[in-house]
């Protein structure tokens, strides 16, 4: 199954049709919250930023069954004629439009999920849904030994990584469409309850901190977390400050956290050019002056956490999260940490070396980071055996 922002709202009948079929559910960025991380057959993410889970899913599966979702990147989608294919979607132009599907029913997906779901035959035969557990499970290990891997000076997954296991009950998460992407689609694990948005065609700079003022406004409740690269920070962050220290005593729960990855780089684009185009990084465009976050946080009122520890990662997430005003949190991490595909085809393994080759100026870095990220998966082996 592949989920997306249209199944929201539908998550028990999604539940309940992939326990009848036996099925896995993988989710595009915007049905993240659709589905808790909690569940052992949800694979997570899907497409460059998904997991290796969901990719082997659609490369090995028979049928799909599409809900509420438009993702358009095909090449992550069972290849024609290889599934049988159902779609629901409440926009008939969608139909057909991603997979060749043989039934496409127009509707909201709860209420033709429960039409539906008293149609659907229970498997008996596991087997499937065992070997999608089971991949799921190494996965989230892998996960893990990647966050914990050292870096210079932190790792921007250990960030996410130890957010996943305090966020608290009924968080709203808002995410940039920079590199911090790539751990919010894959390192946070979310939890029955909880909210999570972004700029879902990745294509919309900055959406991080105006979702997250946007969301305190309309649920002054409920904890905020944003998740936003430096550049960001810089187009329009720093000005969304601006807003939070005028309105954040208006609201019944101040706890508002923003987290910074500070590297200097625009991350996401830099490796898009290495794996993409096969072009060195490109210093003039891609590196951005330094700024002091957490220092204009607090001048505005607010309580600022600079970040160059991995080993106060944790502590950080904990002040923050229970503290009474927004925070800001200035985290220095390691651009050279490559954001890896689930999958890596011949064309980006050879424009990521044609980079190299062109005289990066991150070079060190890259070959030590990209070597101990690829080798996660051992390791995680070998501790096992």
């Amino acid at each position: 199954m592949l989920v997306g922002a249209g199944a929201l709202g539908a998550g028990e009948e999604v539940s309940v049709a992939a326990e009848k079929l036996g099925a896995g559910v993988a989710k595009a960025l915007l049905g993240k919250a659709v589905l808790p991380d909690d569940l052992p057959y949800v694979t997570g993410s899907i497409g460059l930023l998904g997991t290796k889970p969901s990719w082997e899913m659609m490369k090995e599966c028979d049928t799909l069954l599409m809900v509420g979702s438009g993702f358009p990147y095909a090449e992550f989608l069972p290849k024609e004629g290889q599934a049988r294919g159902v779609q629901i979607d409440i926009s008939p132009r969608m139909l057909g439009l991603r997979y060749p599907m043989e039934v496409n029913l127009q509707g909201d997906a709860r209420l033709t999920l429960r039409a539906l779901i008293p149609l659907l035959e229970q498997k008996q035969d596991r087997s499937w849904r065992e070997g999608i557990e089971k991949d799921v499970a190494e996965w989230w290990e892998v996960l893990e030994a990647r966050a914990k891997l050292a870096a210079n000076p932190i790792n921007p997954q250990l960030l996410f990584w130890e957010l996943s296991a305090q966020l608290p009950d009924q968080v709203i998460l808002t995410c940039d469409s920079g590199s911090a992407a790539n751990w919010y689609a894959r390192d946070l694990k979310l939890r029955r309850g909880m909210m999570a948005s972004l700029s879902g065609g990745l294509a919309t700079m900055c959406p991080g901190v105006p979702y997250a003022v946007a969301a305190k406004m309309n649920y002054p409740d409920r904890p905020v977390i944003a998740m936003v690269g430096d550049g960001a920070m810089q187009m329009q962050g720093i000005n969304g400050l601006v807003n939070i220290a005028k309105y954040w005593k208006q609201w019944s729960n101040p706890n508002l956290v923003i987290l910074v990855l500070n590297n200097g780089d625009l991350n996401q684009v830099t490796w898009e050019q290495r794996v993409m185009n096969g072009d060195a990084k490109f210093a003039a465009s891609q590196d951005i002056p330094r700024f002091p976050y957490a220092g204009y946080a607090e001048m505005l009122g607010l309580d600022g956490i600079r970040l160059e520890d991995p080993g106060q990662v944790r502590e950080a997430w904990k002040t923050a999260l229970r503290a009474k005003r927004p925070v800001v949190i200035d985290a220095m991490c390691d651009p050279d940490v490559p954001p890896l595909p689930p999958h890596i085809t011949f064309d980006q393994a050879k424009g990521f070396v044609a980079s190299l080759f062109k005289g990066d100026p991150n070079l060190g870095g890259i070959m030590s980071q990209s070597a101990k990220q690829m080798m996660s998966k051992l390791l995680v082996r070998n501790e096992k055996s």
